[in-house]
């Protein structure tokens, strides 16, 4: 009787030793993304490895700012791994891609890009996907209100050749037409690309009060730069793709002045103390600064850093119903992503519902300007 209790005891605990959660990580660490994804791959190393009483495990890969990797680093965790969840990862383009993989092996999945389109419309696919940053639209909105407000009546575009650069124009298109601002030039641009001359003479053409650059990461300072050497004048704006010390550090004098909508995390020593994000941005900041350096803080890192707080809630409300390696745990995580009321993160207050799996409100945005080489917070 002694000898069977026992054994029973030790297959009990073996069986919760190998109950881990898998979490399987997909982020650009290198390629023109790798300003982005070094911050969230960085953040992945700060998340708690035991929730809800059960050891997590994070896999984390690199696809290098290739769609085609993702994919394939995608199918790796999911057939090879066998992870609870995919998050990542950093770029539009290769999120989009991580769908399928997501739906067809019925994995949650937390993208870290920005698209709308990663979400919505929720279907059948998009069911198993989520997302921690502000969409476009969210963004796009703020920037037009603050042209509006400002005077701007024109506005030129230029942006990457990738569904990141289409959708801002999108956006911007759809924010444009509602405050009565006239676009007058388009342009794009490649991510590798070294120089974009010819655009920015076109943009210094048209004139336009003020410029949107639709890229992220360090590529954007290319066309901010072309357009200052021809001594253009308007207000440039970028979008909260730009968020991080790598642009401030390699852009330099040349983005000083830019506009651009960022999460609160950004300047969250700048928020009012009745800012409800303004404590867990700060909580971030000194953890990651304290790991990492001094103003190493991006908004980007603050993604992953989101993410890891709606699966401090999902996870033990999923370990309720299944145990995690199986499609009834990975069934119960995304139910759970998809349910988690009013979960404050470094960006905003996250409520995510059946038809809508960002969650977030006007509350996750502010505007800030590159001012003396900073972040300055626009009141």
């Amino acid at each position: 009787m002694k000898t069977r209790i026992l054994l029973t005891a030790l297959l009990a605990t073996l069986g919760s030793a190998s109950a881990e959660v898998k979490i399987g990580v997909v982020v650009s660490s290198t390629g023109p993304a790798a300003s982005l994804g070094i911050p969230e791959r960085n953040t992945v190393a700060l998340l708690p490895r035991t929730i809800g009483g059960e050891k997590v495990t994070y896999i984390v890969l690199d696809d290098a700012s290739d769609t085609t990797a993702a994919v394939t680093a995608a199918r790796k965790l999911v057939q090879e791994n066998k992870v609870d969840l995919l998050l990542g990862t950093t770029t539009t383009p290769a999120s989009l891609a991580m769908i399928d993989v997501a739906a067809e092996s019925k994995t949650p999945m937390i993208s870290l890009a920005a698209s709308e389109s990663i979400i919505k419309p929720v279907d059948a696919k998009r069911n198993w996907v989520f997302k921690t940053p502000q969409t476009d639209a969210i963004m796009a909105t703020a920037i037009v209100d603050h042209m509006a407000r400002g005077g701007v009546k024109t506005v030129g575009y230029i942006g990457f050749n990738d569904a990141y650069g289409e959708g801002w124009l999108k956006e911007l298109q759809a924010s444009a037409a509602k405050k009565g601002l006239k676009i007058v030039a388009t342009e794009r641009y490649a991510r590798n690309d070294t120089s974009v001359t010819g655009q920015a003479l076109k943009l210094f053409a048209a004139r336009p009060d003020a410029v949107l650059i639709g890229a992220s990461g360090v590529p954007a300072v290319l066309p901010q730069k072309a357009l200052n050497e021809r001594g253009y004048k308007g207000k440039i704006y970028q979008t909260h793709g730009v968020a991080n010390a790598d642009f401030l550090r390699v852009g330099g004098k040349d983005v000083e002045g830019a506009y651009l909508p960022a999460g609160p995390v950004l300047v969250a020593d700048q928020l009012p103390a009745s800012n409800p994000t303004r404590k867990v941005g700060l909580n971030y900041m000194k953890l990651y600064e304290a790991k990492y350096g001094k103003d190493s803080v991006s908004t980007f890192g603050a993604h992953a850093w989101d993410a890891g707080l709606l699966l401090q809630k999902a996870i033990p409300a999923a370990l309720k119903k299944a145990k995690p390696g199986t499609p009834e745990f990975r069934a119960a995580l995304r139910d759970a992503i998809e349910n988690a009321p009013n979960v404050i993160g470094a960006h905003g207050i996250f409520n995510m519902s059946k038809t809508d799996h960002l969650g977030l409100d006007a509350r996750s945005r502010v505007m800030v300007q590159v001012q003396g080489g900073t972040w300055k917070l626009l009141k």
